[in-house]
């Protein structure tokens, strides 16, 4: 009787250290197991992306020939001329900008400085600007082979933040610019919470990489932050016939 209490309990315990094993092996096997990291649920939503147009969820902006989008800066028709699915600045007619206002997006826009450029250098060779939120320029200039100073060349954030590299094409050429542009954030009582931040991309080379914006654009001076919402995006007339395709952006 004794032996056999005795015995009983060594037997349990034998059967406990034999089934250790076989639960460790079972837990590590389920640690292991690749559906333990995968995500199903919410499922991105399909973006249609046909070779040499806008993506489907895209606002188109300018597609050759419609100009509903956009403004004269001083309100009214578009004063800039369209012709062979270009729409190119008019010099002294002021610059456009679009009707509808944006913040966070991502813009690509489409560009081409005068081919003839005899008598034009530094600023006034090709010169025109992208101000995002009417506010905060990407310098467009010729910058193939044109000296001017490094934080006013094409891809700079005027007078702010030089390229890392130049890109540029030679004046008459299509150029591109992918950008992503995150709007600057304020507090109810004015105060920056967050500046603006701008990715671009020249003819699909980084140039500016998160790059993180001191306030608005200025000619004379150093930048600063005033508070301000959403704003339309606004393309400028700088006495220089710059023409501009293919226009598109999406919301962020």
């Amino acid at each position: 009787m004794h032996s056999t209490l005795v015995i009983r309990p060594l037997l349990i315990a034998a059967g406990l250290l034999a089934a250790a094993p076989a639960f460790a092996q079972s837990a590590a096997d389920a640690a292991r197991d690749p559906k333990r990291t995968e995500v199903w649920t919410p499922v991105p939503a399909v973006v249609a992306t046909p070779a040499g147009k806008a993506p489907s969820d895209a606002i188109v902006l300018f597609d050759g020939k419609d100009v509903s989008a956009w403004e004269s800066e001083q309100g009214g028709r578009v004063p800039w001329n369209i012709a062979d699915g270009a729409l190119t600045v008019v010099p002294g007619s002021k610059g456009i900008r679009t009707r509808q206002h944006f913040c966070d997006i991502q813009l690509h826009v489409e560009w081409r400085t005068p081919r003839v450029t005899e008598g034009f250098e530094g600023q006034n060779r090709g010169n025109s600007g992208i101000f995002l939120q009417e506010l905060y320029e990407l310098q467009v200039l010729d910058s193939y082979h044109n000296p001017t100073y490094a934080n006013g060349q094409a891809g700079s954030i005027y007078k702010q933040a030089m390229p890392k590299v130049n890109a540029s094409r030679a004046p008459g050429e299509w150029q591109a610019y992918d950008i992503i542009w995150k709007a600057p954030r304020f507090s109810q009582g004015g105060g920056l919470t967050s500046p603006a931040r701008i990715t671009v991309l020249h003819n699909g080379v980084l140039v500016q990489d998160d790059t993180v914006l001191a306030g608005r654009t200025e000619y004379i001076g150093a930048p600063s932050y005033s508070p301000h919402g959403c704003a339309p995006l606004y393309l400028q007339e700088h006495d220089s016939r710059v023409s501009y395709r293919n226009i598109w952006v999406r919301e962020l």
